[in-house]
């Protein structure tokens, strides 16, 4: 099945229309969709086969776009955080209260990056907010690195592909957490 080629603005339509979108990221091509759409995020959720205990990530243009998320941290944690962004970290910050579950999972943090890949950012701009950022592809299942292969894995189900080169990195984004710095994921 054929899934529509989409530009930067079309693809932020659809996020705002609830539907799900593949893009390329610093890595791997990704899913997104709007994380104020229960129904979007959980289609993604179920689309992958992921647990929602395990919590999304969350990408934006700029830290702003992620306040609602967020509870207050000290200027010393948001500098460090800031001193890695834009670029390929995600870190974990403290989860407002409100933010559901089915985002953050079953974790006191919410995971966050401001995004250097070109295309995410206006993206994000584009959206006008944050975006649930995934790899595109099931669980346990190689990451896709193509529009082809995020195409085969999920053919039917998306609302279409930004098509882009990935960034420079081999492996997904390294996550972090804020109030201790250590290392969840190494990149």
């Amino acid at each position: 099945m054929q899934i529509p080629i989409l530009t930067v603005q079309q693809a932020a339509d659809r996020l705002k229309e609830g539907e799900i979108i593949a893009y390329p990221t610093e890595a791997v091509y990704g899913l997104g969709c709007d994380p104020a759409n229960e129904h979007a995020v959980r289609k993604i959720l179920s689309l992958k086969s992921r647990r929602e205990e395990a919590g999304l990530i969350l990408i934006a243009d700029t830290f702003e776009r992620f306040q609602s998320y967020v509870q207050p941290v000290g200027a010393e944690q948001l500098a460090v955080a800031m001193a890695s962004w834009p670029g390929p970290v995600t870190w974990l910050f403290p989860r407002a209260l409100g933010v559901p579950d089915f985002l953050a999972g079953t974790h006191a943090t919410i995971a966050l990056r401001v995004t250097a890949h070109p295309i995410c950012r206006s993206l994000c701009a584009a959206f006008g907010g944050a975006i649930v950022s995934t790899s595109g592809n099931p669980s346990g299942a190689p990451p896709a690195t193509s529009p082809e292969e995020v195409a085969n894995y999920f053919a039917g189900n998306l609302a279409g592909i930004v098509e882009g080169s990935l960034g420079d990195s081999i492996r997904p984004s390294e996550i972090r957490e804020l109030a201790t710095g250590k290392i969840i994921r190494a990149c």
